[in-house]
């Protein structure tokens, strides 16, 4: 087992003299969530609607991340003979669009 290091030992020390601050964080946001009031409720969105460098929470999770793809790609495993793949990688980043742009033609999807 490795033994800590001093400031490892202290940063752990720090750790355990507060075990319970990020439990009773939470804690008090939940009671605080609980005890609001259906019009209070209304009034904080009403005002947040209003203020347009502050939109409510809720919009600002639904934006995070790309957007849905209509017709998101599939990881396949696909075995490539060498000299094909040699020849996509050669172009640098991309290649896997440009196979991917390749084998639509092909197909007759393109």
């Amino acid at each position: 087992m490795k033994k800590k290091t001093a400031p490892a030992m202290a940063y752990a020390q720090k750790l355990n003299a507060f075990p319970d601050k990020r439990e009773t964080a939470r804690q008090r946001a939940q009671a605080a969530l609980e005890a609001l009031t259906d019009e209070e409720d209304v009034a904080i969105t009403k005002d947040a609607l209003a203020d347009p460098d502050n939109p409510p929470a809720d919009d600002l999770f639904r934006r995070r991340g790309r957007p849905r793809l209509e017709y998101p790609k599939e990881a396949v495993k696909l075995r490539i003979d060498a000299d094909v793949l040699e020849h996509f990688r050669a172009d640098g980043q991309g290649w896997q669009t440009r196979m991917n742009d390749a084998l639509r033609k092909v197909a007759g999807l393109k």
